[in-house]
């Protein structure tokens, strides 16, 4: 069956907000254009402008007031809004999730396949996710019997899915210590197109290019860059802008917001790109190795997938300033070839992530992959 007779619904999370989940749908649509897109709410004014030619199908929760722009509030409605979707006529369904949207009703006999981008984190993970959110512990205590009954939700939401993929060797391990099933790991789609070497040798200054925000951990790089006095550009905005540039030492500058050609051209010529923080993926790195440059980068989450030590970058063993001034002590930019560097990170381009997607899909349909496994249960908690 070709993706011109396959009748697949793609579904999402929501439409509001512009990140790697939407780069993501976004790669399944060019894969499947036919295909609707259900999801709880979408915001046009919010997202780019070729998802305005699409079929996309909201619920109940799109008319909620306000949710277009907070939609964090409602989040307990959603298991709601998917359950009461029966998606009818279907080859196949694919939806791409962090959240809640693998809970829709796959018709029966009919292959659900979701693409993992990670075990809903509001569920699972409440302190990280209160963290990166904004919103303190006493939040994540007084949700506690929420939570309870939404983590009992999520999981029999997930064994209804027949194959799960997951984007990384860590988000494989939440799929098995979460959902107890096992997945398949298919990487996510970078755009490594824009991002080339430079020919030139690096200039004597760290990156860091990141939402300013407490976990993606900015604190660490500048203190380290502090310790050794050396140059760091960190570029980027976000709520802790403040608070770093009152720890930066006179070696680290902020630029604030920068254009994708000024991003292209500062990875191109920086020493090393830092990534302190811990991701569930994590695109900036490779990013970073598509302009021919090495990666530092906190060896934990996607990091282990995407930074090869000694060729592409090095990993410091622990989110503490000790771990990473040690490392960029020693730092050699020249011991890293960028043409190695540029290789690794054409592995995870849009091209590949679209004929693993599309193979995986289509041994899916002629029954050539059974469902991924359940694994031995433990306990379903965080």
């Amino acid at each position: 069956m070709t993706p011109d007779t396959l009748r697949l619904a793609l579904v999402h999370d929501w439409l509001n907000q512009v990140g790697g989940a939407e780069d993501v749908l976004i790669e399944l649509k060019r894969l499947y254009p036919d295909a609707p897109v259900y999801t709880s709410i979408y915001a046009p004014d919010k997202m780019p402008e070729v998802m305005r030619g699409w079929d996309i199908r909201t619920n109940w929760l799109d008319r909620l007031p306000g949710i277009h722009d907070h939609h964090q509030p409602y989040l307990p409605l959603y298991p709601v809004g998917f359950a009461g979707l029966e998606l009818k006529g279907y080859d196949l369904v694919l939806s791409n999730k962090s959240g809640f949207c693998h809970g829709v009703k796959a018709p029966a006999g009919v292959p659900h396949i979701c693409y993992c981008l990670a075990p809903t984190r509001y569920v699972w993970m409440a302190d990280a996710y209160l963290d990166r959110e904004g919103m303190g512990k006493a939040a994540g205590v007084a949700m506690k019997p929420l939570l309870a009954v939404l983590r009992r939700w999520d999981y029999a939401a997930a064994q209804r899915v027949t194959h799960f993929i997951a984007i990384s060797t860590e988000i494989r391990e939440r799929i098995r210590r979460f959902y107890h099933r096992d997945s398949t790991i298919i990487y996510p789609p970078v755009d490594t197109a824009r991002f080339r070497p430079n020919g030139k040798p690096s200039e004597p200054f760290y990156l860091v290019l990141s939402r300013l925000i407490p976990y993606k951990r900015i604190d660490l790089a500048i203190a380290a860059c502090n310790r050794l006095q050396t140059k760091l550009f960190v570029a980027g905005s976000g709520r802790d802008r403040e608070a770093l540039e009152a720890m930066a030492g006179p070696t680290v500058e902020f630029l604030g917001r920068v254009s994708d050609a000024d991003a292209a051209d500062l990875m191109a010529r920086c020493r090393a790109f830092l990534f302190p923080g811990l991701e569930d993926f994590g695109i900036t790195p490779l990013q970073a190795q598509a302009a021919g440059r090495p990666v530092v980068a906190y060896g934990a989450g996607g990091a282990l997938d995407t930074v090869l030590p000694g060729r592409t970058g090095e990993l410091f063993p622990a989110q503490t300033v000790d771990a990473l001034a040690a490392v960029l002590a020693g730092f050699d930019p020249d011991r890293y070839d960028p043409a190695v560097c540029r290789a690794h990170a054409e592995r995870f381009s849009a091209e590949r992530f679209r004929s693993e997607l599309a193979a995986y899909v289509d041994r899916v349909r002629a029954g050539q992959l059974p469902a991924s496994p359940a694994l031995p249960q433990r306990s379903v908690s965080a």
